[in-house]
């Protein structure tokens, strides 16, 4: 790199589950790589994106939402978001602009207080609340932490984001381009790809089924026409919960299958075959070795 004032960093993005730090990473990176949903712990891993300019790169680590875990998926899902916080320049600690202070953001805030990384506060989805409410949100925070700096955002409509990623900016340090410039995370394609079709069963599937499903790809080839051939299995803990996901005469898994192949065309700029099948594994989130070899990292494990 030969800017002497380059400026690069690290910044871990904090929170409780369904404050929007997926959306505010598409945003950021101005595409899907991170998955969107109303129901709460959507992110199971932490995912870099990489926002790159001219002057500048900052990778985010987008992080599970902080939760009283239940199970071993659970504990590694809070192990997961915690640990970011000893690897970066910056933290950004987001709120939900509808919602009232609780027990969930004063653990997070007690985890904040040992590090030395400054830390922001971002209160995000401010396109859900009347603007004169905004201050009775920040006066809930207000002495909490000393604040790096206070952002209200919305990362849907984009409100204030790019005001943010400036002063972001101005504060990391001098530093060298990581990645290419046109890389934009640090997960393998196939990361991706398993997590827009895990996407579409949140979307798609009863409340019951998502937190029981993670998806592998079996495999994933370019033919000879430049088509990318997909074999991707869902894995479920009941029976009850293959039924919901094949659906009535293959319903389900014909929708999860077709709306998933839309994003993964546009990820990967190719036309995609992709092939769904359905796999019943019992207790999956309690046992070690399978969260492994379905894509937890055994660092955190």
């Amino acid at each position: 790199m030969d800017n002497p004032n380059y400026k690069s960093g690290f910044v871990a993005i904090v929170g409780r589950p369904n404050v929007g730090k997926s959306t505010f990473l598409n945003r950021v990176i101005g595409q899907k790589i991170a998955i969107m949903s109303n129901t709460a712990q959507t992110t199971r891993n932490k995912i870099q994106g990489i926002y790159t300019t001219d002057d500048a790169q900052i990778v985010f680590i987008d992080t599970p939402g902080v939760h009283k875990p239940k199970t071993q998926l659970g504990d590694y899902m809070v192990k997961s978001a915690l640990s970011a916080l000893n690897e970066v320049d910056a933290v950004l600690f987001m709120i939900n602009a509808a919602e009232k202070r609780g027990a969930g953001d004063n653990f997070i805030i007690d985890r904040l207080k040992g590090i030395k990384a400054p830390v922001y506060l971002v209160i995000n989805k401010i396109d859900q609340i009347q603007p004169d409410d905004l201050l009775t949100v920040m006066d809930q925070y207000k002495q909490a932490l000393p604040w790096k700096a206070v952002y209200p955002i919305s990362a849907l409509e984009g409100n204030n984001v790019n005001e943010f990623l400036g002063d972001l900016v101005d504060q990391m340090p001098n530093g060298p381009q990581y990645y290419p410039a046109d890389q934009l995370t640090d997960h393998p394609e196939r990361f991706v790809v398993s997590e827009l079709i895990r996407e579409k069963i949140f979307m798609l599937t009863r409340e019951e089924v998502p937190h029981s499903v993670a998806v592998e790809i079996e495999s994933m080839k370019t033919q000879d026409n430049g088509r990318v051939h997909i074999n991707a299995t869902i894995i479920v803990e009941r029976p009850t919960q293959k039924g919901i996901m094949i659906g009535k005469g293959g319903s389900m898994l014909k929708k999860i299958g077709t709306m998933a192949r839309q994003d993964i065309e546009s990820l990967l700029g190719s036309p995609v075959f992709l092939k769904l099948f359905v796999k019943v594994q019992p207790g999956w989130r309690d046992k070690s070795n399978l969260l492994k070899s379905y894509g937890y990292r055994k660092s955190d494990i």
